[in-house]
């Protein structure tokens, strides 16, 4: 397999150096604990046609528009920094397919690039290749780190990589190193306050324990579980149209439900991933504004639609309150660790990676047979070696729109920790907020099932990888 390395040269506005984001910080601290960069990206079949040059002035554009993507780091006293540069080079790899095929070929490409650690000082945070096959391109390959951009930061960037770059509008969106500034100052200091007042509030209220003892004393290992749920995304979009709410407190109501019902800790404690673009300026930026936060709700002694209530709100105090200095955030969970005289686990993750808005799809009122045909069209897919943070149980959910022959679906991908859940306790929570889910649609009086009982006592470990940084 032949690669040919092709500069690219590139600049754009901005140069200087500054603290990293909050988000960046959350970030690094992942990636410091793991010892592994932490990478976004993927891979694309091409139209016939495209050229190498092309895909130059495609990369070079994109740089050259976005300072995350020319920013490195640089470390004083062991302490990194942000240092963008005005100007520069990357390198697009050619790589020859020779008779190979050519996706089999960018698969391996896209493998290596996402294992091979970045070099944070010397390396810029995007790595870019197309496979070529009897001269023509075929595929193209794109890896970034994720200290440069989320996901809604990789949204941003896949459209504009489908665009001329000639035709493309300034941007206007915040950087990171104006943000990184911007975060010194009294407003943004004011609102990581009051963030960090929330948490501490959660922290000294919740039960410390989230999944009782493990069934076993060794080192963990994870299995992987994907449940794409026809039925779920009728129903959660019923219960949101009905509420006149986004379909993400419905979700996390029913993922509540189904954890305690489950034998989870009530309250239930799921740390969010909050995409912090509904703030001014976030919502096109190139960037990690990312950060993580508490959301808590109690599913005791009460209906599943007074669950979903309990969720909206829940859900809006999360997202209020997740912008926040991540440092003084491990000094607040140190702090209140010390008082209480016990560990606080927090190694249960919501991660909703849907569309932004997340509204209900318009439709007619799903009946209790309609539910019943999609509840038997769903399917699961079971994985040993998960790709995702090592927790002992991490959730994303994303949105299948389905085809001709397959209805659109929620698809709910679950990785957990095997010395607390078995193969068919994993099945359970996903079909459970499946369950949970119709059943709300259908009679939204029906009882959690959830009893409220005293607390679980503290055998949690502490020091939980946050997979983003921030809370340990």
């Amino acid at each position: 397999m032949r690669v040919e390395r092709v500069p690219v040269p590139f600049d754009g506005d901005g140069s200087g150096e500054a603290e990293l984001t909050w988000g960046q910080i959350g970030i690094w601290q992942a990636i410091a604990r793991s010892g592994e960069s932490r990478t976004m990206g993927g891979l694309t079949p091409l139209p016939p046609g495209v050229t190498v040059e092309q895909v130059v002035a495609t990369l070079r554009s994109v740089v050259g528009r976005h300072q995350a993507l020319r920013t490195r780091l640089v470390f004083t006293d062991g302490r990194p920094r942000q240092s963008l540069a005005a100007s520069g080079e990357v390198v697009l790899e050619v790589v020859d397919a020779t008779g190979s095929d050519p996706a089999a070929v960018a698969a391996a490409v896209q493998e290596r690039y996402s294992s091979v650690p970045f070099d944070y000082e010397h390396e810029f945070p995007v790595r870019m290749a197309v496979v070529r096959t009897e001269g023509a391109i075929t595929h193209m390959v794109a890896v970034y780190l994720h200290l440069a951009m989320d996901a809604g930061g990789l949204e941003v960037l896949i459209r504009e990589l489908a665009s001329d770059p000639a035709t493309l509008p300034p941007v206007t969106a915040v950087q990171p190193l104006e943000q990184a500034r911007a975060q010194q100052q009294p407003a943004a200091l004011r609102q990581s306050a009051a963030s960090l007042r929330y948490l501490e509030h959660v922290l000294r209220t919740v039960s410390p324990l989230r999944f009782g003892e493990p069934s076993e004393l060794r080192d963990p290992t994870y299995r992987l579980i994907r449940y794409r749920s026809p039925a779920t995304r009728l129903a959660v979009d019923a219960v949101a149209r009905r509420a006149g709410i986004s379909t993400s407190p419905v979700l996390l109501a029913c993922f509540a439900v189904a954890l305690a019902r489950a034998g989870a800790s009530n309250p239930v404690l799921a740390m969010l991933m909050v995409s912090n673009r509904f703030r001014p300026g976030f919502a096109e930026s190139v960037s990690t504004i990312v950060q993580i936060s508490p959301y808590l709700i109690d599913v005791a002694d009460i209906t599943l639609g007074e669950a979903v209530g309990r969720a909206a709100r829940s859900t809006m105090n999360a997202y209020k309150h997740a912008y926040y200095d991540p440092d003084a955030q491990d000094e607040v969970v140190d702090q209140v660790v010390a008082d209480r005289g016990e560990p606080i686990d927090f190694s249960c993750f919501f991660n909703d990676r849907r569309a932004a808005d997340r509204a209900p799809s318009a439709g007619p009122e799903p009946t209790a047979d309609v539910l019943a045909s999609a509840l038997s069209r769903s399917s699961a897919h079971w994985e040993d070696e998960p790709g995702m943070p090592r927790q002992k149980l991490y959730l994303h959910v994303d949105d299948d729109q389905g085809s001709a022959s397959s209805p659109a679906a929620i698809e709910l991908t679950m990785s957990v920790d095997t010395r607390y859940f078995t193969a068919a306790e994993t099945e359970a929570v996903v079909r459970g907020i499946e369950s949970v889910a119709v059943r709300t649609a259908l009679d939204p009086d029906t009882p959690t099932g959830v009893r409220g009982g005293p607390r679980l006592p503290a055998t949690a470990v502490a020091g939980a990888d946050t997979g983003e940084g921030g809370a340990r």
